[in-house]
Formats: C-alpha cells, sequence, structure tokens
C-alpha cells in the first residue's frame, strides 16, 4: 500500500525583555497531579532532546535553544491517531504513561493553565495548534479525532491544497506561523512541500516578559566572554546587585531571574569550570531530578549579577533524526506508521518534523521604567558574584507546574 507523508511542523518563539520597575511576585496558580505529572514526563523528554541536540554546533558556534513543550504537544496531537507499535515507540520516546485518554486530558489542562497566566497579564503567553488538512481528500480526518484535537489542542482547522496549491498551502501557514509568533518565525517551511502531503500539524509558541528587577542599561559594559575557542570576545554583560533566589554547589552556580507576576522564571545554571569540560560536565548530569535538586538548592540572598545581552536564531531544523536515536522510528517508515486513528486507514506516514526557535534577551524598556534607590549606611558583608563571562545553561519555566518551555545553552552571545 502506498504510503502518504504526514509532515508534522513544530515551531517555537521566546523574547525575553529585560530591565524594568521591580514589582511583587503574585501567587502562582494551583495545579492538579496531572498536570504535574505530564510536566514531569514533557521535561524528562525535553532532557532526553537537550542530550541529542547539545552535539550539533551546526549553529552560532555552539549556541542551542529550544522549545521542548512545542515539540511534545505537537506530536501529543500525532500520538491521538497513532496505533500498535508506532503508539507505544511515540509514548516511549516522549515519556508519555500508559494510559492514554489521561495524556490528552492533561495537556488540555496544561493549556488551560498556560492561558490562565496570559490573562494575568504580567507576561504574554501565547499557545496556538492549527490542523492543516487537504482539501477534498479521499480518506478525510475522523470526526473522532477532530473531535479529541479541538477539544484538548483548541485546534484551528484549516483544509488547503497541497495537491494542486502548494505555494498559495505553505504560503497560509507561515503567514499563521508568523502571526501567532509575532513576525518572530518567518517562513518555518522553506522548501516546497510534497504534492502527496495530506495534512500538516503545527505549534506556536509565543513568550514576552519583563524581568521583576531591573537592569539599568547604564550599567552594562562591554567585558570578555570566555568562549571555547582560542579567541574570546567581548560581550555587553549586564549588570547589578539584587535580592535573588541563588545557589552554590562544587560545580555550579544556579540563580533564578523571576517574570513579573511571578509565574515565568529564567534559570541559569553557570559552570564552575569555565573550560569545555565545565559545561561538558553540567549538560551529562541534566534530568528533571537534577534540575530539581539545582533549584531546591537556592535562597533568597543578596548578589551581584553579570549576565550578557544575547540572542539566538535558531533552525528551523528537522528532528526527524533526533527523535529516531531517541526510539521513534515506525512513525517516520513507510509501511510501519500506523495513524489510522486519524482517517481510518493507515496511509500515513510523518514525513518531517520542523523547529525554529528564537529568543532575544536585553534592556528593551527600560526607558519607560522608574526605580528610587533608599541608601543606608552600614557594613554589610560583600554578596556572593554570579559573573556568566563564559558558556552557561539556561532554562524558562513555569513556576506553578514546573513545565520547561524553552531551554538552550548560551557559548558565545557575541554569535548571531
Amino acid at each position: 500500500m502506498k504510503t502518504i507523508p504526514l509532515p508534522v511542523i513544530a515551531l517555537a518563539l521566546a523574547t525575553t525583555t529585560l530591565a524594568f520597575a521591580a514589582q511583587q511576585p503574585t501567587a502562582a496558580t494551583t495545579t492538579t497531579d496531572a498536570t504535574a505529572a505530564l510536566a514531569t514526563a514533557n521535561n524528562a523528554f525535553a532532557c532526553d532532546l537537550y542530550a541529542q541536540l547539545k552535539g550539533d554546533d551546526s549553529g552560532a558556534k555552539g549556541n542551542l535553544f529550544f522549545s521542548p513543550f512545542s515539540v511534545s504537544s505537537v506530536l501529543a496531537m500525532a500520538y491521538a491517531g497513532a496505533k500498535g507499535d508506532t503508539a507505544e515507540q511515540m509514548r516511549k520516546t516522549l515519556r508519555f504513561p500508559n494510559t492514554r485518554e489521561d495524556i490528552h486530558a492533561s495537556f488540555a489542562a496544561l493549556l488551560k493553565h498556560f492561558d490562565d497566566v496570559q490573562r494575568d497579564g504580567s507576561v504574554q503567553l501565547a499557545i496556538a495548534n492549527s490542523l492543516w488538512p487537504q482539501k477534498n481528500a479521499k480518506a478525510p480526518l475522523l470526526e473522532s479525532y477532530l473531535a479529541l484535537a479541538k477539544q484538548n489542542y483548541g485546534v484551528e482547522i484549516t483544509p488547503v491544497d497541497f495537491a494542486r496549491a502548494e505555494p498559495k498551502a505553505r504560503a497560509r501557514i507561515n503567514r499563521w506561523v508568523a502571526e501567532k509568533t509575532r513576525d518572530k518565525i518567518q517562513d518555518i517551511i522553506g522548501s516546497p512541500l510534497d504534492p502527496q502531503t495530506r495534512l500538516v500539524l503545527v505549534n506556536a509558541v509565543y513568550f514576552k516578559g519583563l524581568w521583576a528587577t531591573k537592569f539599568s542599561p547604564g550599567s552594562t559594559k562591554a567585558l570578555p566572554f570566555f568562549t571555547w575557542s582560542a579567541r574570546d570576545v567581548q560581550a555587553p554583560l549586564m549588570c547589578q546587585s539584587n535580592t535573588y533566589s541563588y545557589g552554590e554547589q562544587s560545580d555550579a552556580r544556579i540563580i533564578e531571574l523571576p517574570c513579573q507576576g511571578g509565574n515565568i522564571s529564567m534559570f541559569v545554571i553557570l559552570p564552575a569550570d569555565k573550560t569545555k569540560e565545565g559545561l561538558a560536565q553540567i549538560e551529562k548530569q541534566l534530568s528533571p531530578e537534577q534540575i530539581a535538586l539545582w533549584q531546591n538548592q537556592v535562597k533568597k540572598q543578596k548578589v551581584q549579577i553579570y549576565l550578557p545581552r544575547f540572542r539566538i536564531d535558531w533552525g528551523a531544523k528537522s528532528l526527524v533524526a533526533t527523535l529516531e536515536k531517541l526510539g521513534m522510528q515506525d512513525a517516520f517508515a513507510m509501511g510501519k506508521a500506523d495513524f489510522s486513528g486519524m482517517n481510518g486507514s493507515p496511509d500515513y506516514a510523518i514525513s518531517d518534523i520542523l523547529q525554529k526557535a528564537f529568543v532575544d534577551v536585553n534592556e528593551e524598556g527600560a526607558e519607560a521604567s522608574a526605580a528610587t534607590g533608599v541608601f543606608t549606611w552600614r557594613y554589610e558583608p560583600p554578596p556572593p558574584v554570579f559573573r556568566a563571562d563564559h558558556p552557561f545553561l539556561f532554562l524558562i519555566q513555569d513556576n506553578a507546574t514546573g513545565s520547561i518551555l524553552f531551554m538552550g545553552r548560551v557559548v558565545n552571545p557575541a554569535a548571531q
């Protein structure tokens, strides 16, 4: 039987804007055991993905940035239509528990939680899912599958004509992605799609947050950043002394930078060793348990922080080979893939999975903020110094559920 390719496209965007007036955190949204369990599974998958992607230095000199949640979300929509060995391989790769129904209900609860975070108004966190089926397909998508996708993932469904009007269909998908990511992700599908394409699934994530405490642009200075190359670079390091959740271990320093509202934070894990081996040792430890250990060992204290401005454009990158290495082979294999839960017959296989991600850490908007300093004349011991002047790992996380939305590393902040 001829197998028709099913492209699944995952993409993500993060724009983190720094340096703004202080604001007290609000109470985090409570979550259920089911959403917490899904967050744990997604984070385990995130660490698996990072372990595979960190070896790819084809980008900006080792910089890495991606959204594991976006990949989990779009593959969960495909998993809803998978059966047999295809479904089991996807379940194990994505670290999902055995009960399939709970997965989709948990994603629905998690997406509702993120929508509540967005409605709070302190950050922008928009997550959108869409299905793009072939118009007048001989085997249309099952109503049961469409109902599940609508109910749990809030998908937008737009029929297009890949067979006879592929450029128009591709342009519509690219426009949708650009709109959902505030024009930060352009042309996610850069090459023509196969005319045999019958369905494209898309997930878009957009995040923008303002720091809860201010970095003054006037304190930013060009200082040496020790890269892994023989020649170091000058990088703009933002600087301030303030109270943060901070911790030290023998091999790393950890700091939490909360966004306004207290719902989303960026954690930076800085190796004590400035060499390539220092970050490599930290990356070898990376797991949900180790992340929790790092985060549980921090405590509130005054810290002198130096953090570089950086921007990473990553992708569009195919994740097929990466997922195959993690155990998800049948989904991409003609004649083996079984997505009959989508259209009633096993004639779909995934042809590609793409992700394109963007993060910008800078001081935009500082002119609109104001701060008043209160000075006292008393002796205090000097605060610890968190000086991120060499490669480090970072992640952006929802604090209520522990869900890792984005993660990556900065090896060279001067590379674009």
